[in-house]
C-alpha cells in the first residue's frame, strides 16, 4: 500500500474482529493507530500487539453512542499524532433478526444510535481536520444487509442502508476537497458481533429469513475484510470514491 506510513488513523471497534485486523494492518503499513473500542481489555490488547511488533498505537475506550466519546477519539488522534488522516467507522452491533412488527423502540434506537448516528457524528467531527489538510480518507463497514433486505432483521438492515447513504452523500459533497469516502459491505465473516444480539425472539432469526437468503457461501476471515479497508484508505485507491465494495465471496452477485 502507499501513503499510509506516518499517517494518523482511527479505527473504531478495533478491540476485536474486523476492527482489530484493520488496526494491525494499518500499523504494519507504518500508520499510527487510535484503537477505539467499548471493551477496555480488547483495546489494550490490540495496542500491546501493535507495540510489540514495533508499531505505534493508543487506546481510547468508551461507548461511541456517547458524543463525549466521539470527541475524545478525535481529540486523541489530533493531540497525540498531530492530525487525522484516516477514519475507519467499523464499530457496530447486530439486532436479533427481528421482523418489523416486532422491533421494540429500545432495539430500534440502540441499533440506529450505535450503527448510524455514532459513525455520522465521528465523520462530522473529523471532517474539519481533514479539510484543513486538504485530504483524508473515510471507510465505513457497511454490510450485505445494506445492499438487500434479506440479510438481517429490520433495525440492522435499516442502519446499514443508512451507512450506504452516508457513504455516498459524503463522498459527493467532499470529493473536490481531497477527501475520499468509501465502504465495504462484508458478507458472512468470522467475528464476535453476534454476541451483541442477545436472546433471539421466538419464531425469528433463520426461521424467518432463511427462505429469503441465497447461499451465503464461504465465511470470510476478519483479515480479508481488513485488507479491503486498508486498500480503500490507501493511495492505491486514489481515484475510488463513493464506492460500496462487497467483500462477500459473490453473495451480492447471487
Amino acid at each position: 500500500m502507499t501513503g499510509l506510513s506516518g499517517s494518523s488513523v482511527v479505527v473504531t471497534g478495533a478491540g476485536s474482529g474486523i476492527g482489530r485486523a484493520a488496526a494491525l494492518r494499518f500499523a504494519e503499513e507504518g500508520a499510527r493507530v487510535v484503537v477505539a473500542d467499548l471493551n477496555v481489555d480488547g483495546a489494550k490488547a490490540v495496542v500491546a500487539e501493535i507495540e510489540a511488533a514495533g508499531g505505534t498505537a493508543v487506546a481510547v475506550t468508551g461507548d461511541l453512542s456517547d458524543p463525549a466519546m466521539v470527541e475524545q477519539v478525535v481529540s486523541t488522534a489530533v493531540d497525540t499524532f498531530g492530525g487525522l488522516d484516516v477514519l475507519v467507522n467499523n464499530a457496530g452491533i447486530m439486532d436479533r433478526m427481528t421482523a418489523t412488527a416486532d422491533v421494540t423502540d429500545e432495539e430500534w434506537e440502540r441499533l440506529i444510535r450505535v450503527n448510524l448516528t455514532a459513525p455520522f457524528q465521528l465523520t462530522r467531527a473529523v471532517l474539519p481536520h481533514m479539510l484543513a489538510k486538504g485530504k483524508g480518507a473515510i471507510v465505513y463497514t457497511a454490510s450485505e444487509a445494506g445492499l438487500r433486505g434479506s440479510a438481517s432483521g429490520t433495525a440492522y438492515t435499516v442502519s446499514k442502508h443508512g451507512i450506504v447513504g452516508l457513504t455516498r452523500s459524503t463522498a459527493i459533497m467532499y470529493r473536490n476537497s481531497g477527501i475520499r469516502v468509501n465502504a465495504i459491505a462484508p458478507g458472512g465473516t468470522m467475528t464476535n458481533i453476534s454476541a451483541s444480539m442477545g436472546g433471539m425472539p421466538e419464531g425469528y432469526g433463520p426461521q424467518t429469513l432463511g427462505p429469503y437468503m441465497p447461499n451465503v457461501g464461504r465465511i470470510a476471515e476478519a483479515d480479508e475484510q481488513a485488507a479491503a479497508i486498508v486498500f480503500l484508505a490507501s493511495d492505491a485507491a486514489s481515484n475510488i470514491n463513493g464506492v460500496v465494495l462487497p467483500v462477500d465471496n459473490g453473495w451480492s452477485a447471487v
